[in-house]
């Protein structure tokens, strides 16, 4: 279900339903499985809040110019995470430190 989620929320590009959706699993399998799938359900959460955040200052702030650049770089913060998740969760790795406001 890990590589679901990461799936979920690159899709959520296209539909921001599919992120909900992601969320949705990841609550519900945090503290259900290993050890290593709870650290990546962890911040997949974190993902998910930080990225909403993200992207609410970016759209109120893009009339004065900066929020596109901050819309920009959440593209390229949320790629990052969902990359590097994936990559770890296929070499059975756990995330070194979920809470993390980056990467």
């Amino acid at each position: 279900m890990v590589t679901v989620v990461y799936v979920l929320y690159l899709v959520s590009f296209l539909t921001a339903l599919t992120a909900i959706a992601g969320l949705i699993i990841a609550y519900i399998k945090r503290n259900d499985g290993d050890a290593v799938s709870d650290t990546h359900f962890t911040y997949q959460i974190r993902t998910f809040w930080i990225g909403l955040l993200g992207v609410i200052v970016g759209a109120i702030l893009t009339p004065i110019g900066i929020g596109f650049l901050i819309l920009l770089f959440m593209i390229v913060w949320l790629l990052v995470r969902c990359i590097k998740g994936l990559l770890a969760n296929n070499e059975d790795r756990a995330i070194e430190h979920p809470e993390t406001w980056l990467w």
